[in-house]
């Protein structure tokens, strides 16, 4: 899923170019190709899809060069993930009913690859002959806010993989209070938005939960693959929801599990989630780019990979970014004044 605005690391991204398409970590890859890059051992290069807005088609065949322009969506508008994920299931199920699928956003990191790349594994092998809806629960080291919980019933794994459970219960973003009472318990993991299940599974899923926009993608079966394809998604796919598939289908379906899972996953959202990501020097520093130098400073994140040389001196939590002609320097306390000090959109 890469149709998300995710202009949060103003002002490297912006509503032109989101996180998705910029090369957050300075590892001279953008978040996309990392992602698509971590499933090369799990399934084939021809069967990877992106489904993105229609104005950043263009940005993710440039970004992702070997891949098919067949497998990049266009959605029209913006209807949250529910339309997306239904759009790119039917898609498949056109070309394999009996495909396994993985779901993930393309703008988050992953620091342990090979980890996530066993889990995943495990997970398909899982649903690939079952109507089971899997997620991925990340292991919270820490009360976050900005996080979506699951509630795992630990008592009862399942028979065939005892490292996946039965989800009791999806736990809105908490306050700080009732995270730190998250935190305490080992039943509450970090709701990462990756999801396995196979087609028949999710297809039927939408059938029972959300039948009008499952009669959308179900009458357009004929032209899947063809030229009429974009015309006629064009037409339709506005007629769609605007609803999270957390809220269309996840709520309310029976057979769905948690994986609880640690491969260093952040969702990357804000620059603290950054620093707390990065390599840091022994004052807390993470510096992203060629010839820094830091004195006197601690906690900081700098992301200068524009510039020949950059000396700072005397700063204490702070952000440092630049992006072409624009040059940040804000406080990681008030980062979320970032758009009101910017006028970024």
């Amino acid at each position: 899923m890469a149709g998300g605005v995710g202009s949060r690391f103003w002002p490297m991204s912006t509503e032109e170019r989101p996180k998705q398409f910029i090369d957050v970590l300075g590892t001279g890859k953008t978040l996309l190709q990392l992602t698509v890059e971590r499933f090369g051992q799990l399934v084939p290069a021809e069967n990877v899809w992106v489904v993105t807005n229609e104005k950043y088609a263009d940005i993710v065949s440039e970004q992702l060069p070997d891949m098919p322009r067949g497998n990049i969506l266009c959605e029209p508008c913006r209807r949250n993930t529910a339309p997306c994920i239904a759009y790119v299931s039917w898609r498949i199920k056109s070309r394999d009913p009996k495909a396994n699928i993985v779901v993930t956003p393309s703008d988050h990191i992953v620091t342990n690859v090979q980890e996530f790349q066993r889990v995943v594994s495990e997970c398909m092998a899982f649903t690939a002959d079952s109507d089971a809806i899997v997620t991925l629960g990340m292991k919270p080291t820490r009360p976050e806010t900005g996080y979506g919980y699951i509630q795992g019933d630990l008592s009862s794994p399942s028979l065939r993989n005892k490292g996946i459970f039965r989800v009791d219960s999806f736990r809105e973003k908490p306050d700080l209070q009732t995270a730190e009472q998250y935190i305490k318990k080992n039943n509450y993991f970090w709701n990462a938005g990756i999801f396995i299940w196979n087609v028949s599974t999710i297809v039927n899923a939408f059938r029972v939960y959300q039948p009008r926009m499952a009669k959308i993608f179900e009458a357009l079966l004929p032209v899947y693959g063809t030229p009429e394809e974009q015309l006629v998604i064009n037409a339709q796919f506005p007629k769609c929801e605007n609803i999270s598939v957390d809220y269309a289908i996840m709520e309310k379906a029976e057979e769905i599990f948690v994986c609880p899972a640690d491969f260093g996953w952040s969702d990357l959202g804000t620059w603290g989630s950054l620093l707390t990501q990065s390599k840091r020097d022994l004052y807390g520093n993470a510096l992203i780019g060629e010839n820094i130098s830091l004195f006197e400073s601690r906690g900081c994140i700098v992301h200068t990979t524009q510039e020949k040389k950059v000396v700072i001196q005397g700063l204490d939590g702070y952000i440092v970014a630049e992006n072409d002609d624009t040059l940040l320097i804000c406080k990681l306390s008030e980062e979320q004044r970032i758009k009101q000090f910017s006028g970024a959109s």
